[in-house]
């Protein structure tokens, strides 16, 4: 399967506002059976590490795994890394690598095409990464639904998530943010949230965490003075690991209370018993710690 995402990103608009986007137009189950490999123009502007986001939440559309071709980004973000190769061996497996793209007259079981110009900062309103929206977009409302299955299972939704049909999704107070997860807590995420966070602070009431995907990573922003940054916001800098993720060693976000989190599922429970996860983009979620809501990051500017 091939997902073309053609035209330009906006300013701001990150790889997990593209991920959800597709997540929520074509489905959770649209990759089922398939490798997905995505494609166009907004993935060939995409560094490395956005194009990572991406393949990791191939899963959530049910596909067995993501993938972008080779190209001069992907050599050079590996050139010099640990366990690479170097000299005259790098440059001849960089020769190699570039054979890897698709064939131009290939075949696809199936292909979509997504305007990348049309994404905008995305969040999900419900129990599934498929009930994703822009963040200027209104809660659904059972009774617009086309069966009463499909208008079941959104009431249901709403029920756990305590959102009201046709609500802004804008505006709507959070208790909790996590940013952190092996989809979104890399080095680039952490630059993109922390400067969101820089000279502002942390929301009464809002509990915000920060948890770096790796312990390299740790270290690298560590020494960018990044946690500086989230520490003097108001957020807590904590050790990497799974965590509030997945409702690792007892963190855990308390029942009835709202996350908004960078990880890549919100099923009902994900965050621990009776929790409300909101998936969005580092930025986004940084975004909500600081107004104490789900909010639109481009208007933090």
């Amino acid at each position: 399967m091939r997902i073309r995402c053609d035209g330009v990103l906006a300013d701001g608009i990150t790889a997990k506002d593209l991920a959800l986007h597709i997540i929520g137009r074509l489905g959770a189950a649209a990759g089922g059976g398939y490798a997905i490999e995505f494609a166009g123009t907004a993935i060939d502007a995409l560094e490395v590490e956005g194009r990572l986001t991406l393949c990791n939440l191939s899963v959530e559309l049910g596909a067995r795994f993501g993938m972008v071709a080779p190209d001069a980004r992907t050599i050079e973000w590996l050139r010099g890394r640990a366990y690479a190769p170097t000299g005259a061996l790098f440059d001849s497996a960089a020769d190699y690598w570039r054979t890897l793209a698709t064939d131009a007259d290939a075949v696809f079981d199936r292909e979509e095409v997504i305007d990348a110009a049309a994404v905008a900062p995305t969040i999900t309103w419900g129990t599934s990464p498929e009930h994703a929206m822009a963040i200027d977009g209104h809660v659904p409302d059972p009774a617009s639904a086309g069966d009463p299955p499909a208008s079941a299972a959104i009431g249901a939704a709403l029920a756990y998530m305590g959102l009201a049909p046709n609500a802004p999704i804008a505006g709507t107070p959070v208790d909790w943010v996590f940013i952190g997860s092996c989809a979104n807590s890399r080095l680039s995420d952490l630059r993109a949230a922390a400067a969101v966070a820089r000279g502002r602070y942390v929301a009464p009431g809002v509990t915000a965490w920060v948890v770096p995907g790796s312990e390299n990573v740790k270290r690298a922003a560590e020494a960018e003075g990044l946690r500086a940054v989230f520490e003097e916001a108001g957020f807590a800098w904590r050790e990497p690991g799974c965590s509030m993720c997945v409702a690792a060693n007892g963190e855990q976000v308390p029942p009835g209370q709202r996350s908004v989190s960078t990880s890549n599922r919100n099923f009902v429970g994900r965050q621990g018993p009776g929790a409300r996860t909101h998936l969005a983009s580092p930025a986004m979620a940084a975004a909500a710690a600081v107004t104490g809501c789900i909010s639109d990051v481009r208007k933090l500017k």
